[in-house]
């Protein structure tokens, strides 16, 4: 399985909707939350992601983008290709 990462916050919606599709796909997922984050880690994800908002969604360190880049991937039918071979919709 892909090593999915999700920078996010409590407080967006759109994280609680990545976090959500991801989860209801079965996908393992490295959380980092940047609700009470250090500028230092706020800053990587800047850097890492060229974007400031959240949720900002990395699958094998390649830059996937927010919500509405996973759920255009997930309509499209590709992102099960990006997540591996071992993901079991649970819907």
């Amino acid at each position: 399985m892909a090593n999915t990462e999700v920078y996010f916050t409590t407080w967006c919606p759109y994280c609680h909707q990545a976090i959500a599709l991801l989860e209801r796909k079965g996908v393992e997922f490295t959380g980092i939350d940047l609700t009470n984050a250090d500028a230092e880690t706020i800053q990587a994800m800047r850097e890492r992601s060229g974007r400031t908002s959240v949720p900002q969604i990395f699958i094998d360190d390649r830059h996937i983008g927010g919500f509405d880049d996973l759920n255009a991937l997930e309509r499209a039918g590709t992102l099960d290709a990006l997540l591996g071979d071992k993901i079991a919709e649970k819907v």
